[in-house]
């Protein structure tokens, strides 16, 4: 079993710099090799004062020993944490095809339930882990990553190509104290997380309202858990045994959530001179609703 010597965080904004952080501060012995793959005035920033992480209990600053824009300048990889919006991912994987090899390992922190399938039609090499994550962060300046709530949260599972276990990942992010979770099953973690945001992302993002005032409104409400309900019944025919009262428990989940909340879908709409996921989100669930003849009424009221 190797050990992960050379880590790449691929993608330093919200859930890349949080990681990013954790990682570079936790590695006391400075055993580790740590680039981080970044653009324009953020990744100026990062090279001139390091990478600020603001939590709501402190502040760390962290160097990576490398900050670049081109991936191609990178030695040997041991671990990708690939932490780009689902609309980048098809140019990230392209740009790393040829920086890897059959050990090196793919850890995709994005949004998305066909996100291991898009890395594997580009890749025939490499082991990529399904995963997801949960983490409130976003830029708040160039070089400064702003969290808010709990510890982030990396859940992940077996490469299904390989069948590799990742005793090594494992390792690593207990070593570093990452919080981590290997589940065996994966995919009904990344549905039932795509569930709550894929619903919500669309409502908000199409009406303008907040999670409170999404809340308050009872048609909204019924047109989220229509919404819920699709992707659900698309989960199903491709054999992912969601819990019988995720859509209620997703509902719900809303809730705990501060009433102005605004979707993080939501604030790339808000922005006209910054692309946004609408296709992870709507296009997915109608592409996979005409694949298996489910009816996606709601999803497309939505879809923008």
């Amino acid at each position: 079993m190797k050990v992960i010597k050379n880590v790449c965080i691929y993608g330093v904004g919200g859930v890349g710099g949080y990681f990013g952080a954790k990682i570079i501060n936790a590695d006391r012995n400075k055993d580790l090799k740590v680039s981080f793959v970044a653009r324009g005035k953020h990744l100026e920033a990062i090279k001139n004062k390091g990478l600020i992480l603001k939590t709501d209990d402190k502040q760390i600053l962290v160097r990576p020993d490398c900050a670049i824009e081109n991936v191609n300048e990178l030695e040997k990889i041991d671990l990708i944490l690939v932490c780009v919006k689902s609309y980048d991912l098809d140019g990230v994987i392209l740009s790393i095809k040829d920086k890897i090899d059959n050990d090196t390992i793919i850890l995709p922190l994005l949004n998305g339930v066909d996100v291991y399938e898009r890395i594997r039609n580009v890749l025939d090499k490499g082991l990529v882990l399904p995963a997801c994550v949960y983490v409130g962060t976003h830029i708040e300046n160039y070089g400064i990553v702003l969290q808010k709530g709990g510890d982030g949260k990396i859940i992940f599972g077996k490469d299904p190509k390989t069948n590799y276990y990742p005793q090594e990942v494992i390792d690593f992010f207990g070593k570093l104290k990452i919080n981590f979770s290997f589940q065996e099953e994966p995919y009904k973690e990344i549905w039932t997380k795509y569930m709550f945001i894929a619903a919500y992302g669309l409502v908000t993002a199409k009406t303008g309202k907040t999670l409170g005032e999404v809340l308050d409104d009872s048609e909204l409400i019924r047109d989220i858990e229509g919404i819920m309900k699709e992707i659900k019944m698309i989960a199903d025919k491709k054999n992912i045994t969601l819990d019988e009262d995720v859509t209620k428990k997703s509902i719900d989940k809303a809730r705990s959530f501060p009433y102005e909340t605004k979707t993080s879908f939501q604030r790339d709409v808000e922005n006209p001179n910054k692309k946004n996921e609408k296709d992870l989100f709507g296009g997915t669930i109608i592409r996979f609703g005409e694949e298996y003849g489910i009816d996606t009424k709601y999803t497309e009221k939505y879809y923008f």
